[in-house]
C-alpha cells in the first residue's frame, strides 16, 4: 500500500484508442526522434526503434484514468489503502483516494509513455515552449523500456511497498536527470560537472506553481510529497550513481534496483547494500472475528512525512534518517465494525527511538479530535482515541502502536 504504487498501477498504461490523431503529431514525432537520438548520445542507451507519438486531451486522460482504476484495483483494495492512510492520519477521514488520485494525475499530466503499447502521448494543453523537455523526459522512459522492459520492472517491485517507491524513483529519477542534462547541453553546460546545476534542476518540480495546479496545492502533504519524491530525490540518486559508475549507472539501477526509499534518499546505503529490517508487530491478542485486511511497510519517506506533518520539518529531518525498518497491518472485524492498526518501527539507536516515541504520542493527540490517556510511563502510553483504545510502547530501539481496540475489552 502506498500512493506511488497505486498511481504507478493506474497510470502505467495509456489507451491508444482514446487518443485522437492530430495533424500536429507529425511535426511533434519528428522532433521526438531527434531528441531521442540526443538522449542516446548522453546515456549510451540504444534507440532500437522510433517511438510513435500522438496528442491526447485532458478529458480523455481523465476518462482513461477512471477506467484504469477499475481495471487495476477493486473497491476493497482501494478501501484498504484509504483506511491505512486515514489510520496513520496522513489524509482526512473523508478523503476519497481514487477520485483524488485521478484528479491529481489528470492535472499533472503533460505527457506520458505507455510502456505496454510502446507509444508516447502529449497533452494538447502542453505549451509549445515546454514540449521539448517534456518529450525528453518521456523519451528517456522509452529508451529504458527498450533495454530493460519497464512493465516487468515495475511489476517485480510490487512485492514490497517501499521497494515499489524505490523502483518508481529509478524510472522517474533517471528520466528527470536525462531531461535536465538535455536542457543543460542546450546551454553548453552539463550536470556531470556542476553540482549547483544538479541541485537547481532537482528542485524545479518541488516548488509551488502559484495557483497553476490547485488540486496538487490543496492535496494532503502525503500526496504532494509522494508524487514529487520519485522525480526530485530520484534524480539526485541517479546523479550519485553516475558519479560512481559513469554511464554504467544508467543500466545498473535496473539490473540491481534499490529496495527502499531510504536507499534513494541516501545513495551510500544503496552502495553498501543496507536493507530494511522487519520489526515484529505487536500482538494484542485480538478476539475471534478479526481478519487481516492489508499489511506492508512504511519507509523512511513515509516516516519523514508523518513527522513533518505532526512534529515539524526540523524534527522530521533529525529523526527520519535514523529509520531502520517498519511493518504494519490492519485487522478488521466486519461484524463489529472495527479496524485495528498494528504498527512497529525500528530505529538505529534507543535514543532516537525514545524521541520518536514522544513524537508519535504527539501525532496521536493531533490526528484525533479527542484523546484520553489512562496510563503513561516513559515506555508506554495507553488510552482511547477517536477509533477506540490504543497502546503505544517503547522497547529498546523499537516503537510499537496498537490503535482501534474495542474500549470495552481490556
Amino acid at each position: 500500500m502506498r500512493l506511488s504504487a497505486f498511481t504507478a498501477a493506474v497510470f502505467a498504461f495509456a489507451a491508444p484508442i482514446l487518443a485522437q490523431s492530430d495533424p500536429r503529431a507529425r511535426d511533434l514525432c519528428g522532433q521526438a526522434n531527434s531528441i531521442a537520438q540526443e538522449l542516446t548520445k548522453i546515456s549510451g542507451l540504444p534507440l532500437k526503434h522510433t517511438v510513435p507519438c500522438d496528442f491526447i486531451s485532458k478529458d480523455k486522460i481523465n476518462e482513461f484514468l477512471q477506467q484504469r482504476v477499475k481495471e487495476v484495483t477493486n473497491p476493497e483494495e482501494i478501501r484498504a489503502e484509504e483506511l491505512t492512510l486515514k489510520k496513520f492520519g496522513l489524509v482526512p477521514q473523508d478523503f476519497n483516494l481514487a477520485k483524488n488520485t485521478v484528479d491529481l494525475l489528470t492535472e499533472q499530466a503533460a505527457a506520458f509513455y505507455d510502456y505496454d503499447k510502446k507509444k508516447l502521448f502529449i497533452t494538447e494543453t502542453t505549451p509549445s515552449e515546454t514540449q521539448a523537455p517534456v518529450l525528453a523526459h518521456e523519451l528517456s522512459h522509452a529508451l529504458a523500456d527498450q533495454s530493460f522492459n519497464l512493465s516487468k520492472f515495475i511489476k517485480q517491485g510490487r512485492k514490497s511497498d517501499d521497494g515499489s517507491t524505490a523502483r518508481l524513483a529509478v524510472m522517474e529519477g533517471q528520466a528527470t536527470w536525462l531531461m535536465s542534462e538535455y536542457l543543460a547541453r542546450k546551454m553548453n553546460q552539463s550536470l556531470r560537472d556542476s553540482p549547483a546545476l544538479v541541485s537547481m534542476m532537482s528542485t524545479m518540480s518541488d516548488s509551488s506553481a502559484g495557483g497553476q495546479f490547485p488540486v496538487f496545492e490543496n492535496a494532503p502533504l502525503y500526496l504532494r510529497q509522494t508524487l514529487v519524491f520519485p522525480y526530485t530525490k530520484g534524480m539526485l540518486f541517479q546523479n550519485a550513481l553516475l558519479g560512481r559508475d559513469g554511464n554504467n549507472g544508467f543500466a545498473e539501477v535496473f539490473r540491481n534496483p534499490p529496495v527502499s526509499s531510504q536507499q534513494i534518499l541516501h545513495p551510500e546505503k544503496y552502495f553498501a547494500g543496507v536493507k530494511p529490517t522487519e520489526p515484529k508487530l505487536p500482538d494484542p491478542k485480538l478476539p475471534h472475528g478479526y481478519k487481516g485486511l492489508v499489511g506492508g511497510s512504511l519507509g523512511e519517506l513515509e516516516h519523514g512525512i508523518l513527522l513533518e506533518q505532526y512534529a515539524g520539518k526540523q524534527r522530521a529531518a533529525d529523526l527520519a534518517p535514523h529509520w531502520k525498518g517498519s511493518t504494519f497491518a490492519l485487522m478488521e472485524n466486519k461484524k463489529a465494525g472495527r479496524v485495528v492498526l498494528l504498527y512497529a518501527v525500528e530505529w538505529d539507536s534507543e535514543d532516537i527511538a525514545r524521541q520518536y516515541f514522544i513524537a508519535y504520542r504527539e501525532a496521536l493527540q493531533k490526528k484525533w479530535k479527542g484523546m484520553a490517556v489512562s496510563s503513561e510511563t516513559d515506555t508506554a502510553v495507553t488510552g482511547t482515541g477517536d477509533d477506540g483504545r490504543f497502546e503505544l510502547r517503547l522497547a529498546g530501539a523499537v516503537v510499537t502502536s496498537v490503535e482501534g481496540l474495542d474500549p470495552a475489552i481490556h
